[in-house]
């Protein structure tokens, strides 16, 4: 597979240049493209960004406020997508002391790229101002603005520094988050979902608090709330887990774990299967996963929890639970030899465990 900086590329270049050119007479294209394409392949994917950005302003040779709308009569005519993200990255840079006219930017180039990581150099500089701009952003009626007041002024975006001053003072994106709380949009309310999840890092107290003065009945509003908590759930936060339900869980038995190989390589499949039981004197409400703690590269283990089921079991019940999952390598995770540990857990709790062993 091609890599994702290949995004970048002389053949998008050309086309970034010549939507430059109509936009600006005086723009040299052929020169451009020379300097943005020298050494490129010792830039990474956001390097690559980054020089763009860096390269298309000493061709300009204009003050911000005069390259603004040059910028506005080339967005239409470039690729929508992350090479789009030019844009808001130009604005983040060199539209520091113009705030208003560069959240204003900021806002419209979002449509075509997301200026979530831009638009976070102004909330860095000045919160109260960027995030009260941002509000209003919740109220538009397009919905990629409307998902970037929440997803630019989430506490630990990906790929982005922290928003100290969120983390300090969660309140601060409050109005946003109840402005979206039961957006029709999934694309807005998955942000607000992992905007929350963040919180679950460093203010724990605070998200439960807010998610018990939601309604977990509303369609929308549930479904962010349980996606917000997920790790929380994944952890056995017993607020959490009442929050939704889930509760109890003490007398639920977890029986006869087997696997159906024990010695695995790359490539094969990891299939168990177990036996659940509950004991209880009432239904109960049960969030089902699994973990495996993963060899790492100098023998230490790390945990991962992934999701398997939500199970409302009568009293005395028994349910059978398979489950399969392929042994590869991931960008995020790479397989070492040597035993890992299994575990079935119930509300949290891990109720039992097996190893398996990865020979690679």
């Amino acid at each position: 597979m091609e890599p994702l900086k290949e995004m970048f590329n002389e053949s998008f270049y050309r086309r970034f240049a010549s939507a430059f050119l109509k936009a600006d007479a005086n723009f040299d294209a052929e020169a451009f493209v020379k300097d943005v394409t020298r050494n490129m392949e010792s830039f990474s994917l956001n390097g690559r960004l980054r020089n763009t950005s860096v390269v298309l302003h000493q061709h300009m040779d204009r003050d911000f406020e005069s390259s603004l709308p040059v910028l506005y009569a080339a967005a239409p005519l470039l690729p929508r997508g992350y090479t789009a993200l030019v844009l808001p990255d130009f604005v983040s840079l060199y539209g520091q002391e113009h705030f208003d006219i560069s959240m204003q930017a900021l806002r419209d180039f979002t449509s075509m790229g997301s200026s979530e990581f831009g638009v976070r150099t102004f909330i860095k500089a000045d919160p109260k101002r960027a995030l009260t701009i941002m509000g209003r952003w919740a109220k538009d009626p397009d919905v990629h603005v409307r998902r970037l007041a929440s997803e630019g002024s989430r506490p630990r975006l990906p790929w982005s520094f922290k928003l100290d001053a969120v983390i300090q003072d969660p309140s601060l994106t409050r109005s946003i988050l109840e402005e979206l709380k039961a957006d029709q949009e999934l694309y807005v309310r998955k942000s607000v979902a992992n905007h929350l999840n963040d919180y679950s890092k460093d203010n724990v107290d605070y998200l439960l608090a807010l998610l018990k003065d939601w309604d977990v009945k509303h369609i929308h509003t549930g479904w962010i709330m349980k996606h917000a908590s997920r790790s929380l759930i994944k952890k056995g936060s017993l607020a959490a887990l009442e929050l939704f339900g889930f509760a109890g869980g003490a007398h639920v038995e977890v029986k006869e774990l087997s696997l159906k190989q024990e010695v695995l390589r790359l490539g094969d499949t990891l299939t168990f299967g177990f036996t659940l039981k509950s004991n209880e004197s009432e239904t109960r409400k049960l969030v089902v996963d699994y973990a495996i703690h993963y060899v790492k590269s100098a023998g230490s283990a790390s945990k991962k929890v992934f999701k398997l089921k939500e199970v409302e079991m009568l009293p005395g019940q028994t349910m059978s639970i398979v489950k399969s999952q392929v042994i590869k390598d991931f960008t995020t995770r790479k397989h070492y030899r040597g035993k890992h540990l299994l575990e079935i857990m119930v509300n949290g709790v891990v109720m039992c465990a097996t190893n398996f062993e990865i020979v690679i």
